[in-house]
């Protein structure tokens, strides 16, 4: 294979595979280096690739939300992780999840059996020449965070992120907990209800827990999306209430009235032998999260498989760094993609990816540009992040990064707010049916 039809990628997490994956079957000869099995992070657990360190949801999955809009563009565009995740769906409700460890097999096993990606375990210490794709994580290790920000006109910053507790089906107590999906959405998560004495005994036990110290943890600095239990508690007593430990649609059949605080469990694995606890992130030392999360009702006894961690996040300073397609802008050709490009969540990690993936074996095989514009979930996306803002922070794709519908003389807004997101996710997707022979241009039958 011709040298100029090769490209390096960095990283095998979610953004990384995806990124391979999609120069793979365009016909680019890919180096894909990842750490692990030689080296592991404090969050990883396995030497598989697209490893899920926190929660197992992909999220909503419905077009009225932004992150399921998202999943259809990607779905459209052969997205390597969508379609592992789909074949390892477990029942969530409106929700994607999946079981992380078939979710992770498979993914690995496909980018070692694809004839045109050669895996390199071992860690990669500096920024290797164009063409390459960075997708070393929000857990980059400190040789590599180091040469990353020698880069020209880029700003390192760093936040921190946290994983909830795991527990086993078999150690809780089914006489205190219900099965129900809020709203009647079905019955796949289990529910712990919470009256109004036992919900104020448990903040006040979350409020006097010790917590684990970690080197230059700042509340401020933990990204919204993943605050510690114990974090919302200090904000306010009843800000648990109106947020992960939300009663509101969740009054199962035969209860006159809803609970005043309910948690959430979630199936954690395609054998249902483990749920997580949603929303539950947290930095209590592990004997404290036993003694407060066991004053759950229906968790008493619970036996935990995981217990919460919390660890280092870092992300760059994309605008000004990076152009909408996640390209350096001083350095053509050198692509970053994930959560350290300041995108949050699964999701959003892994379409970048699949944009550098797309864009750069474009650039490789001299193909114009493919246009990802601002009214579709992936291109606001990439304007998000590429945009001049001094404020830059991590952030999950919402409806509100999107173009809005135009205004049409005569024609009257929508003022539905579900109508008008299935509107505007009608319109990205029309747009990608319109370019699917495009977005296949450059694809091999091998792949």
């Amino acid at each position: 294979m011709p040298e100029e039809r090769s490209a390096t990628v960095i990283g095998a997490g979610l953004a990384g595979s995806e990124a391979a994956w999609q120069l793979a079957r365009r016909g680019i000869r890919v180096i894909l280096m990842e750490m692990k099995p030689e080296k592991m992070s404090p969050a990883h657990r396995t030497p598989l690739f697209a490893e899920l360190v926190c929660s197992n949801s992909f999220r909503g999955d419905r077009l009225s939300n932004a992150v399921g809009l998202l999943k259809e563009e990607m779905r459209r565009l052969d997205s390597l992780i969508l379609s592992a995740a789909e074949n390892h769906r477990i029942p969530a409700g409106g929700a994607l999840a999946v079981d992380r460890e078939g979710f992770a097999r498979e993914v690995t096993e496909r980018l070692y059996s694809h004839p045109m990606i050669t895996i390199l375990e071992q860690e990669a210490q500096d920024v290797p020449e164009s063409p390459v794709i960075i997708a070393t994580g929000p857990l980059t290790s400190d040789a590599m965070a180091e040469k990353i920000a020698a880069l020209p006109g880029l700003e390192t910053l760093n936040f921190y992120d946290a994983a909830a507790p795991v527990v086993t089906r078999e150690s809780l107590d089914f006489s205190r907990i219900y099965r129900y999906s809020r709203y009647g959405r079905g019955e796949d998560y289990l529910n712990c209800p919470m009256n109004e004495a036992e919900y104020n005994a448990f903040i006040d036990a979350l409020l006097c827990a010790e917590t684990a110290e970690i080197h230059g943890f700042e509340e401020n600095r933990v990204f919204e999306g993943c605050m510690p239990i114990e974090s919302m508690a200090r904000r306010g007593r009843m800000v648990p209430a109106f947020g992960p430990m939300k009663p509101v649609g969740l009054r199962a059949p035969g209860m006159d009235r809803e609970p005043f605080a309910v948690v959430q469990l979630r199936q954690d694995d395609a054998a249902d032998t483990l749920y997580n606890l949603v929303g539950f992130q947290t930095r209590l030392k592990f004997p404290e999260q036993k003694r407060v999360f066991g004053m759950i009702p229906g968790l008493e006894n619970a036996v935990f498989a995981r217990y919460g961690v919390m660890h280092r996040n870092t992300f760059l300073h994309s605008p000004g760094f990076l152009n909408e397609q996640f390209e350096m802008i001083h350095r053509p050709g050198t692509y970053f993609a994930g959560q350290m490009t300041g995108v949050e969540g699964y999701v959003e990690s892994a379409a970048s990816g699949l944009i550098c993936g797309i864009s750069l074996a474009r650039k490789i095989l001299n193909l114009p540009n493919l246009d990802f514009p601002g009214f579709t979930a992936l291109g606001a996306m990439g304007r998000y992040i590429s945009t001049p803002n001094t404020r830059f922070q991590p952030m999950n794709c919402a409806f509100g990064l999107i173009d809005p519908l135009p205004a049409e003389p005569g024609k009257r807004r929508i003022r539905n707010k579900a109508e008008r997101y299935e509107a505007i996710a009608a319109r990205a997707l029309e747009y990608w049916s319109r370019m699917s022979k495009t977005v296949k241009e450059g694809v091999t039958e091998e792949s």
